[in-house]
């Protein structure tokens, strides 16, 4: 399958993906089409198939159905092409605790085989706005929190994918830590970087162009997050009022007292 033009606004297509394990429906029909150079968030409950969305997206597992496809290619038939195009941060990034902040950086870029002047330039460049110049040489292991979440996301970021897909890396994160990292992701937009990604906080979701609030394996409702609240005081109320919408089982346990 040949690539999409650079016209066409979707990047990221998932069409009627479902998987489940065993009896458990991890994803049951989820359909949506991620615009190109926007930020995509998913916000929803425990559970919900947010983070086996995302690995599907990164081509780390397969659907029992449907498709996915990332700027024309298959995540499946096509995976040893979409590695290049995308940068997947888990929500446990493996970082080595035991090498420097230079070191692990070094470690991403021997994989996509970057040496010479673009290496210095891409060290200067991610650690330079991730403000870890300052600690090439600290171990990993003895950063702070938001610290290793920065150097994860430069090391995710040092190939320079089109596409970058985050699952719930600001979970933990101190509010300063959680501001600088919106900033990077920021400025990865404004250079034309799609973003996909899962959070646990609602002020984040509202930082998205556009955001899917998904619960027990379902996409409840998608679209800008403004429209998703316009009817609600604010984005949590819209959020809850659209799971217990569906989710008859709690709508029984609130007014089974």
């Amino acid at each position: 399958m040949s690539s999409i033009s650079s016209q066409d606004h979707t990047i990221v297509r998932i069409e009627d993906v479902s998987m489940a394990y065993g009896p458990v429906k991890a994803l049951d029909k989820v359909n949506l089409h991620i615009k190109r150079g926007s930020i995509f968030g998913l916000v929803g409950s425990d559970g919900a198939g947010k983070s086996t969305l995302l690995r599907m997206v990164a081509g780390m597992i397969q659907p029992c159905s449907g498709h996915i496809t990332i700027d024309g290619l298959d995540t499946v038939k096509d995976r040893s092409k979409i590695k290049h195009l995308i940068g997947y941060m888990p929500q446990r990034f493996g970082l080595y605790k035991d090498l420097t902040v230079l070191e692990n950086f070094s470690f991403f870029m021997d994989i996509f085989k970057l040496f010479g002047d673009e290496r210095k330039k891409r060290t200067e460049r991610y650690l330079g706005f991730s403000n870890l110049l300052s600690f090439t040489d600290r171990l990993a292991g003895n950063l702070s929190g938001g610290m290793k979440q920065k150097l994860g996301l430069a090391c995710v970021l040092s190939h320079e994918p089109k596409i970058l897909i985050l699952d719930e890396p600001t979970n933990g994160v101190d509010p300063v830590s959680r501001v600088e990292f919106w900033d990077i992701l920021f400025g990865m937009k404004e250079e034309g970087m799609t973003i996909l990604i899962s959070t646990a906080y609602l002020d984040e979701g509202e930082k998205c162009d556009y955001l899917a609030l998904m619960h027990k394996s379902e996409v409840l409702k998608s679209g800008d997050p403004s429209k998703i609240k316009a009817k609600f005081d604010s984005l949590e109320d819209a959020v809850i009022d659209g799971i217990k919408e569906t989710d008859t089982e709690l709508m029984n346990e609130q007014f089974s007292i």
